[in-house]
């Protein structure tokens, strides 16, 4: 099984290729998926990667708090996506 991980605070700089060699220490990573503006393409500050579960683990305890360009990024496990009703 996989985990799916919540990497929040990240530097705007940051690329998919470098949090992939940064979880890597931690163990095999299956993906990284870093969420952009869908109308202005610049990146949100946060992403996803998918690990499985005993890396995963290993790797949250590891980067929660960790600094990285200055900022300190908050990693947990990510939760499903919580699907609001609209506003009138």
């Amino acid at each position: 099984m996989s985990k799916s991980i919540y990497v929040g605070n990240l530097p705007w700089s940051a690329t998919e290729d470098q949090i992939r060699k940064l979880f890597s220490a931690y163990g095999t990573v299956n993906s990284v998926n870093l969420i952009s503006d869908r109308n202005t393409g610049r990146a949100r500050g946060f992403g996803f990667v998918e690990m499985p579960d005993a890396d995963a683990t290993a790797a949250i305890q590891a980067f929660n708090g960790f600094r990285m360009d200055g900022r300190s990024l908050e990693v947990n496990e990510a939760q499903p996506k919580v699907t609001r009703s609209p506003r009138y």
